[in-house]
C-alpha cells in the first residue's frame, strides 16, 4: 500500500468518527431547535472558522481563474439535497427502514463510479462491499420492528439521500483533479450556509419569532453542538472526506459509510444507554471484515482516471 493510500485510509477513519459521534450532538441540538435552524447554525459557523483559517493562511483556497458550476452541482448535492432528504425521510419512516437503505450507499456508488468514473472493482473487493451492507443490515434485521414502506414518500425521500450520497462520493473525486478538497469543503460550506440560513429565516419570520433565530446561541447545549457540528462534522470531516476521495477509489472509500454507523451505535451505547447485544457485535465485525476487504483487495490498475489525480 502506497504512502498515499494510506494517508487517506486514515483520513476516512478519522471521517467516520468524527460523523459517528455527530449523530449525539445532532439529537442533543434538536432539544433546542428545528434542524433547519441547527443546520443553518452549522454551516454558519463552519464558514467563520474557514474564513479565519484563511485569513491566517492556515487553509489556501484559490477559486480564481477556475469554473464554479461543478462546485456548485456538488454543493447542491452535498450538503443541500442529502440533508433535505434524510431528515424529511427520518420523519416519515422509521428507522430501521432508513438504517436499512443508508447502509446500501456503498453499493450506489459502486454503480456511479463504473458508469460515471469508469471503476471496475474485483469480485473479492465487491464481496467484501456487501459483506459491510450485510453486517449493517443484520443488526438492524435481528433488532426487529422493521418497517419497510410503511411510508412510501418516506422512502423516496430517504431513497433520494442514498442517490445524493453516491453522487457526491462519485462526483468529489472526478473534480479533484481540478479542485484541492480544501476548495470543495469551502464551497460547500458556503452553500450549505446560505441556503440553510434562507430557509431557517424564511421559517422563523413566518411565526414572527426572527429573534428565536438567536436564541440557541444563548444555551450551552444548543453552542456545543453547533461548535462539534460546525467545526468537527463540517470543515474537518468533510475536507478529510473530499481528501479520501481524491486519493482512492470511491469503491474503497465509500464503505466507510457504514463505519461511521457502527461508531454512531458504540457512542450511543457508551453515552446515549443505549443496549447493545449480541447481533451488535456479529453486525460489527461483519462491517469492520467489509471495510478491511474493500480496501485489501482494491483493483489496483482498475482505470487509467486514478493515475491522473492531481498530485499532492
Amino acid at each position: 500500500m502506497q504512502k498515499e493510500e494510506k494517508k487517506a485510509i486514515i483520513a476516512g477513519l478519522i471521517c467516520s468518527m468524527i460523523f459517528g459521534f455527530s449523530f449525539l450532538f445532532t439529537k442533543r441540538g434538536l432539544e433546542v431547535m428545528d434542524i433547519y435552524h441547527l443546520l443553518a447554525l452549522r454551516f454558519s459557523f463552519a464558514f467563520i472558522v474557514f474564513l479565519i483559517l484563511r485569513g491566517t493562511g492556515f487553509v489556501k483556497v484559490n477559486l480564481r481563474e477556475k469554473s464554479i458550476l461543478p462546485l456548485i452541482l456538488i454543493s447542491i448535492i452535498e450538503p443541500i439535497l442529502y440533508f433535505i432528504f434524510e431528515t424529511t425521510g427520518v420523519k416519515l419512516t422509521s428507522s430501521s427502514e432508513t438504517g436499512m437503505m443508508i447502509a446500501v450507499i456503498p453499493v450506489v456508488t459502486l454503480i456511479f463510479a463504473f458508469f460515471i468514473l469508469g471503476e471496475r472493482s474485483g469480485r473479492k473487493q465487491i464481496f467484501f462491499i456487501f459483506l459491510s451492507v450485510f453486517g449493517m443490515a443484520f443488526m438492524i434485521l435481528m433488532k426487529g420492528k422493521l418497517e419497510v414502506g410503511k411510508n412510501l414518500l418516506g422512502t423516496v425521500f430517504v431513497l433520494g439521500a442514498v442517490v445524493s450520497a453516491g453522487l457526491y462520493n462519485v462526483i468529489s473525486r472526478k473534480i479533484s483533479k481540478e479542485y484541492t478538497p480544501e476548495e470543495i469543503t469551502y464551497f460547500m460550506m458556503i452553500v450549505g450556509m446560505f441556503f440553510f440560513n434562507a430557509v431557517s429565516i424564511i421559517d422563523h419570520t413566518k411565526k414572527g419569532n426572527i429573534s428565536g433565530y438567536f436564541l440557541p446561541l444563548f444555551n450551552l447545549k444548543a453552542v456545543f453542538s453547533v461548535v462539534y457540528l460546525g467545526f468537527f462534522s463540517s470543515v474537518v470531516a468533510y475536507f478529510l472526506l473530499n481528501y479520501m476521495l481524491s486519493r482512492i477509489e470511491t469503491s474503497r472509500s465509500s464503505v466507510f459509510s457504514n463505519l461511521t454507523t457502527l461508531i454512531s451505535i458504540i457512542a450511543g451505547v457508551i453515552w446515549g444507554d443505549e443496549s447493545f447485544y449480541w447481533y451488535n457485535a456479529v453486525g460489527s465485525l461483519l462491517i469492520l471484515i467489509g471495510v478491511w476487504g474493500a480496501n485489501r483487495f482494491s483493483e489496483k490498475a482498475q482505470v487509467d482516471y486514478a493515475s491522473d489525480l492531481r498530485p499532492e
